[in-house]
């Protein structure tokens, strides 16, 4: 009997040394799991960089009768960081393996929705710009295009109070339909 206890009580702590063991195995793993975070990030560019090794980028003047002085350079700003933060391409001013030039052509403001007393009740800003993309490797990807963003604000606001922000989302916008058409093939 006695020693039917001390077997019993063996038994016990060994199990429990296992559970133990168990445990602290499985926090280490956890741990591990939880410090050893893989980043790994898709951007769609599909370019040969044996064959394309510069991007000439021309400013984009506005020729829209209406317009927001900042909304230019916002926009050429965010274009050329797009291409030299999702490609290894070496922007050039002039003589370009491909080349993206144009115009923002259109910058206007709409009712987007009426209230049943007959007000607005939203407005829609809209930004167009006009795209020559050549790709002198390539000239059957060349194209001439034109590309909208719109965002909407309640009529609540005023233009003044919301134009940055919303012409930044437009910007970023356009930046995504521009570099998806032009280095994205897919």
């Amino acid at each position: 009997m006695k020693q039917n206890i001390i077997n019993h009580i063996s038994g016990r702590a060994a199990c429990s040394g296992f559970r133990r063991a168990g445990f602290i195995l499985t926090c280490l793993l956890t741990l591990l799991v939880v410090s050893c975070q893989v980043s790994y990030k898709f951007n769609g560019a599909s370019i040969d960089y044996s064959k394309t090794k510069t991007i000439q980028i021309t400013d984009f003047p506005i020729r829209s009768s209406y317009v927001w002085g900042p909304m230019a350079p916002m926009f050429n700003n965010a274009l050329k960081d797009e291409f030299a933060n999702h490609t290894r391409l070496i922007q050039v001013r002039r003589n370009g393996d491909m080349k993206i030039e144009g115009e923002i052509t259109q910058y206007s403001q709409r009712n987007k929705s009426v209230t049943s007393e007959g007000h607005s009740a939203q407005t829609e800003l809209s930004m167009t710009v006009n795209v020559r993309f050549t790709n002198n490797a390539n000239h059957n990807e060349d194209f001439e295009r034109q590309f909208t963003a719109t965002q909407s604000y309640e009529t609540t606001r005023s233009l003044t109070s919301v134009q940055e922000e919303l012409v930044s989302q437009m910007v970023d916008d356009l930046v995504d339909q521009i570099f998806n058409a032009t280095v994205a093939n897919w």
